[in-house]
């Protein structure tokens, strides 16, 4: 609930703020099995956006359609040193994006950073520890999309500073390209984690 309102906001608040996403043409997507094998072909899209900025107070409008509820599990992975990635939404709004959220829990016994989870881009080089190396694949319509960012490679996603220590449980998100209306699965991907398939919402 809080991270739907506290996007919109952003919106709201940076107009001036160009992000890009790219999007990348995923070649002979079938069925299960791991896309890292997939050849990809290079496309490009962008994604004009009003998206970095201030977090939002949160506040309602009237008619706002309610966020899915934050105890719903769309999917659930556990790997590496027993975290365990947990999805409980995924939107698309009209504006073109998918905001994916959800909570990260550290199941082990010592601090965990998560400082490989920025992604490989150099674009993403300041996004140690975030969700800023997540991605979603889109089966369907054999597209890859990467997170979201503005013009200085800062990401549209969750930043763990300081890590997560043992037993703790932080709430994220990350905002990508969103997929044709026709797509209602997508896998989101990220670090060493299994793909984890969720079913998309529609919100405003």
């Amino acid at each position: 609930m809080g991270i739907r309102h506290t996007m919109k906001a952003r919106r709201a608040l940076t107009a001036v703020a160009i992000t890009t996403g790219l999007v990348l043409t995923v070649a002979g997507c079938g069925g299960g099995g791991d896309d890292g094998g997939d050849k990809e072909n290079t496309g490009s899209s962008s994604s004009p956006s009003e998206q970095e900025g201030k977090e939002g107070d949160g506040k309602d409008k009237a008619g706002d359609t309610q966020a899915p509820a934050q105890d719903e599990v769309l999917a659930e992975v556990t790997g590496g040193d027993n975290i365990t990635l947990t999805v409980n939404s995924a939107v698309r709004d009209e504006g073109g994006f998918l905001t994916v959220s959800g909570k990260l829990k550290n199941g082990g016994s010592r601090r965990f950073n998560p400082a490989s989870w920025r992604g490989d881009e150099k674009e993403l080089a300041r996004n140690s520890a975030s969700m800023a190396g997540a991605s979603v694949v889109d089966r369907a319509g054999k597209k890859k999309y990467l997170i979201l960012r503005d013009t200085q490679g800062r990401c549209l996603c969750t930043k763990f500073s300081g890590g997560i220590k043992a037993n703790e449980e932080k709430t994220w998100f990350a905002q990508f390209p969103a997929p044709a209306e026709s797509s209602t699965k997508v896998d989101f991907q990220i670090g060493e984690l299994d793909p984890a398939t969720i079913e998309i919402s529609e919100g405003e």
